[in-house]
């Protein structure tokens, strides 16, 4: 299975709306949403299908057992990020806790535990394709680990289905470099504005540190020709591939509130 990945170094550039089409051009039978922090994938593919759903259990939390805690507040100053509050009896903020365990590791009562936490969750969609997608809880960290098994839901397919197409995060943190790994060509959507081509960079320099090849497409070229030159010319420079432009339509807006790719009209 050959995996194609499609990443943007910043929101709005366009990368679900590539990333539908290209699944609805192709006819791959297996794709993924690795945006975890906000996936709308779904919202285009128009999935009828009832998805099996599971729990992702991310870094546990603390929890302090009052009945043991002798008050010694050695938990609360070895906190690195403050989640240890004091009232009436010393409490674990469980959206500030990170799950390092060092409270546990000082407290001399033995009073601290760590408990698994539920922090996103997991729906795989499979009939005559597959479709693995996840969305993050409120609050919770770690997303990176979640996109990892995001992938894994795409594994029992490798002998089934010749592509894979994966929507990706925007920017360059954690969940991109989970969703980079691993896979065979990283295809970056810009756009023509500075943010957009100074973004683009950053993803490129990013995306280098992996052995998948690079390729790069400008959404609304046609918005700024001077800034889709300069695009074209740093990919011809650094030796990147360079696939095309997609113009700016007005129609794109309605096909997509209407859960449409831009390939269905």
């Amino acid at each position: 299975m050959k995996q194609v990945l499609v990443l943007s170094g910043k929101g709005g550039t366009g990368k679900t709306t590539l990333s539908s089409s290209l699944i609805k051009l192709s006819g791959a039978k297996a794709y993924a949403d690795c945006d975890v922090d906000a996936p709308n994938l779904h919202l285009a593919l128009e999935e009828t299908l009832e998805p099996k759903n599971s729990d992702f259990y991310g870094l546990p939390v603390a929890q302090i057992h009052s009945e043991k805690c002798v008050s010694c507040d050695l938990c609360r100053q070895k906190c690195r990020f403050d989640a240890i509050d004091v009232k009436d009896v010393y409490s674990v903020d469980r959206h500030a806790c990170e799950g390092c365990a060092v409270c546990q590791l000082v407290c001399p009562a033995d009073a601290i535990e760590m408990i698994p936490r539920i922090t996103g969750h997991l729906q795989l969609y499979q009939n005559d394709h597959v479709f693995s997608t996840a969305e993050l809880c409120m609050g919770s960290g770690n997303s990176g680990l979640l996109v990892t098994e995001v992938k894994k839901g795409l594994k029992d397919w490798k002998d089934k289905a010749p592509l894979a197409i994966i929507d990706g995060s925007p920017g360059i943190g954690c969940p991109v470099i989970a969703s980079i790994s691993g896979v065979d060509l990283v295809l970056l959507v810009t756009e023509p504005t500075l943010s957009g081509f100074s973004d683009m960079e950053r993803i490129v320099e990013t995306s280098r540190g992996f052995p998948a090849k690079i390729a790069v497409c400008i959404n609304k070229y046609d918005l700024h020709l001077g800034n889709t030159e300069k695009i074209e010319k740093y990919c011809m420079e650094n030796h990147i591939a360079y696939l095309g432009r997609i113009p700016f339509d007005l129609d794109a807006v309605s096909l997509l509130n209407s859960g449409k790719t831009l390939v269905d009209k």
